[in-house]
């Protein structure tokens, strides 16, 4: 027995055991790299044909703005941006920018209004891709870092609380405190919020388009976008408890409606009676 366990230990310490050992090594390494490579060379490949798609979309529809190269363009005076550099903006400011159909511009103008798509998703997606190669920037949000799945009960209503401090806190000034919208400085306006898509919410707070500011992800986390997000959501499924909400624009359109319509129907009221009086037909000195 020690005999046997003495000639397979010599074997082992033998050259050809390393050999062995090395060859096995690589057949093994070999076979692990064959398992997971190709995927990854598929994904790159996808990747690539993706950014070259979204740049023959771009120099189609956005070159004549922003250049060939994403590098933007001034106009012939030079005092003015007729289309701003890409360079760094990040897939998300594409998904909303042509999400939402404000781009590409019919004209230019100091605000491009939304209005309905031009490209199709897939094609958004392909602008996205090359936008993002010319720099980094943000991405796309995924589905869960703006909805509330997964959250109980309490913690919605707690995340709709935080939510609507901060609302009221950043976004009022422009957005009205009911997410109406509101007039802005120099022929701009703040949108309605009633009806705009979550995603385009976030992609609006991460990215700061035309007037807005810029809430990114160092000075408002995702999770409190989240929540102004749960917020505004609350506000389309609550109810006017006092009839009549004019749009939600606040105390500016409440007290013209009662000025117009309040004190005006008062003023023509009492017109009105006073025209159908009845009035004496007695003559001056005449006795009773």
């Amino acid at each position: 027995m020690n005999r046997s366990a003495g000639r397979l230990s010599r074997h082992r310490r033998g050259p050809l055991a390393g050999v062995v050992l090395l060859l096995l090594g690589l057949v093994l390494t070999g076979s692990l790299y064959a398992a997971f490579a190709p995927a990854q060379a598929t994904s790159a490949e996808s990747d690539t044909a993706q950014v070259a798609k979204g740049r023959e979309l771009f120099l189609v529809g956005c070159a004549f703005c922003h250049g060939q190269n994403g590098e933007g363009i001034l106009t012939q005076r030079g005092d003015t941006q007729l289309g701003p550099p890409l360079a760094g903006v990040g897939a998300a400011a594409v998904d909303f920018q042509v999400g939402t159909g404000r781009m590409p511009m019919v004209q230019p103008g100091q605000q491009a209004p939304d209005k309905p798509a031009v490209y199709s998703q897939e094609e958004i997606d392909a602008l996205g891709a090359y936008v993002a190669s010319l720099g980094p920037g943000p991405a796309v949000p995924d589905e869960g870092e703006y909805t509330l799945e997964g959250l109980s009960e309490e913690e919605r209503e707690e995340a709709i609380v935080r939510g609507g401090q901060i609302f009221l806190t950043n976004c009022t000034a422009c957005h009205n405190f009911n997410g109406s919208g509101g007039a802005m400085p120099r022929g701009g306006y703040a949108p309605a919020l009633h009806e705009t898509d979550p995603k385009y919410i976030y992609e609006a707070m991460l990215t700061g388009p035309q007037q807005m500011p810029n809430f990114s992800n160092g000075n408002l986390p995702p999770e409190e976008k989240r929540d102004v997000i749960a917020y505004l959501e609350s506000l389309r499924e609550q109810p006017e408890y006092g009839g009549f909400g004019l749009g939600g624009l606040g105390p500016v359109s409440e007290g013209l409606f009662a000025w117009l319509v309040g004190i005006g129907g008062l003023v023509g009221f009492a017109i009105w009676i006073a025209a159908h009086t009845t009035r004496s037909t007695k003559k001056k000195g005449q006795a009773a």
